[in-house]
């Protein structure tokens, strides 16, 4: 299918959708779109590379990006054998914590094995694997360089087509004049700079209520070459924050045998301009491994920074009047804090709605309040997540919240400081990084005993690795052939290490056996 295929209206079957944008919302939300409606046309406002390339309005894409575990199984309902696609385009599985070295708020996390992974890449290699399989179906057009400029309404608060105009560099306003693309369903996905507050009120509809939740985080991000020879028993690295550090740093493996390395500050300190600076910033977190690690390593490109990353909740959800056939998704309704790697594991479980609703209900006429709703119940465990440690909303919070927030914080920390020494709380911890844990997991039998009880050791001090921290030394020298240490430096080995026997129970309750 041409990235400029033509626009054909017609009235058969289910109709015409319109998705407008194509992030990862939006390439998904027109997968979910294409299952149900005849034909689907995704409108970008920019201009769309074939393969991996950069694009415009995609303002995270240099940064760190890996697809959870959830975000993973939802692409394989949505797009099945997409996770085949991905690494045979270069992207690298993690097994989490089983592959990476994870400093959690309380002390490094053991290494085992779990049913948790990440998918490690480029953004644009991930977009560019997932564009290409909507350009293999036919009812799929994609039609780049048009901006979306208003809502075309219909009769009873609908709305039935959308306004475009296409980019022409010899216009005076650089823009061909507008036309209608008429639409039987419609989906906002623009992001962050979403116009459909705009569009809404030019048709007389309130504005949205927003509920904004900004960390003053900043991103710092550089691509390097691993040192060569280098040698290592895992593949990740992420040092947390914690309360007397805010600063995180990560390192992920990504296409071509490269590294991206971000590193976050929510302090209000300005970010590393230079590789020097980020050298400085990754010896000022919690553990000098990131430094450690880098500092032979080559940069590949420069230094990439990004500040525009507050949490910010439009509240669609609440308008009383609404025009059916019109849905807004991903940031363009939520936008939140990179910092927890959310972003794309929404938009994926937000198009999973989207096909469930539309199949279910078996028409895409008189779903705008369902759909709203549901959106909105799938996004607020993860906005809970972002913004549960931070100051107090604009735009009001709910009552005794800050005695809930309280609450919540301490046994968040309780759970932080099990989880150094006990498997379920470690499970607990990895399944709220990836945005896959429901609100009654944090209530588990295990995951309650490992809280409410003293923790049975101290933390390890040093990464539980073979290759990294104080007792590396000690154990090159019992096995100093990296082979049989079990040391690779294309997959971490079938056992990891686990470090002293302090990181995990004495024994189990009987009947009560974890299960990774």
């Amino acid at each position: 299918m041409s990235l400029n295929a033509g626009v054909i209206d017609g009235d058969d079957g289910h109709g015409h959708a319109v998705v407008i944008g194509s992030g990862m919302a939006g390439l998904t939300a027109a997968r979910a779109l294409a299952n149900f409606m005849d034909r689907v046309t995704v409108i970008e406002r920019d201009w769309v590379p074939r393969g991996p390339g950069r694009r415009r309005g995609v303002p995270q894409a240099r940064h760190t990006h890996s697809l959870m575990t959830s975000a993973q199984q939802g692409l394989e309902q949505l797009f099945p054998g997409i996770g085949q696609d991905l690494t045979g385009a270069g992207a690298v599985r993690v097994r989490m914590p089983e592959d990476m070295l994870l400093l959690g708020p309380g002390g490094w996390l053991p290494r085992f094995d779990s049913d948790l992974s990440m998918l490690s890449a480029s953004r644009d290699l991930i977009d560019a694997v997932i564009r290409d399989r909507l350009l293999a179906d036919s009812k799929v057009a994609f039609l780049q360089e048009h901006e979306v400029v208003s809502l075309q309404p219909g009769r009873h608060d609908t709305v039935t087509g959308v306004w475009v105009r296409r980019r022409d560099r010899k216009a005076t306003e650089g823009w061909a004049a507008r036309r209608l693309i008429s639409a039987d369903f419609v989906v906002d996905a623009t992001g962050r700079g979403s116009c459909a507050p705009q569009w809404l009120a030019e048709l007389g509809y309130e504005l949205p209520g927003e509920t904004v939740v900004d960390a003053g985080t900043r991103y710092t991000t550089v691509v390097f070459a691993p040192p060569i020879g280098h040698v290592a028993d895992w593949k990740s690295l992420l040092l947390m924050a914690s309360a007397e550090n805010p600063m995180q740093g990560m390192l992920n493996p990504i296409e071509g045998g490269r590294w991206s390395v971000s590193i976050c500050t929510s302090d209000g300190k300005r970010s590393p301009a230079d590789h020097e600076g980020l050298l400085r910033a990754a010896g000022a977190l919690r553990h000098p491994l990131l430094r450690d690690v880098i500092e032979s390593a080559t940069p590949l490109g420069p230094v990439y920074g990004s500040g525009r990353t507050e949490n910010r909740w439009r509240h669609y959800e609440k308008l009383r009047r609404w025009p059916d056939q019109f849905i807004v998704v991903g940031d363009a309704l939520a936008a939140l804090d990179p910092a927890h790697g959310q972003g794309m594991t929404i938009a994926v479980q937000s198009a999973l709605v989207l096909d469930h609703m539309l199949t279910s209900h078996g028409t895409a006429v008189g779903l705008g309040y369902r759909l709203r709703r549901a959106l909105v119940h799938r996004l607020a465990p993860a906005w809970h997540m972002s913004t549960r440690n931070l100051p107090a909303a604009k735009g009001g919070q709910e009552p005794r919240a800050g005695v809930r927030a309280r609450l919540s914080r301490r046994y968040a920390d309780r759970i932080a400081a099990a989880a150094t020494t006990d498997p379920y709380a470690a499970t607990l911890l990895l399944e709220l990084l990836q945005t896959a844990a429901e609100p009654a997991a944090a209530l588990r039998p295990g995951v309650l005993r490992a809280a409410l009880r003293s923790t049975r050791g101290p933390a390890q001090a040093t990464p539980p690795s073979a290759t990294h921290g104080q007792d590396a030394l000690r154990r090159r020298s019992v096995a100093p052939d990296a082979s049989a240490a079990g040391v690779s430096t294309g997959s971490a080995r079938r056992r990891p290490t686990m470090g002293s026997s302090a990181h995990w129970p004495a024994a189990a309750p009987a009947g009560d056996r974890w299960q990774p």
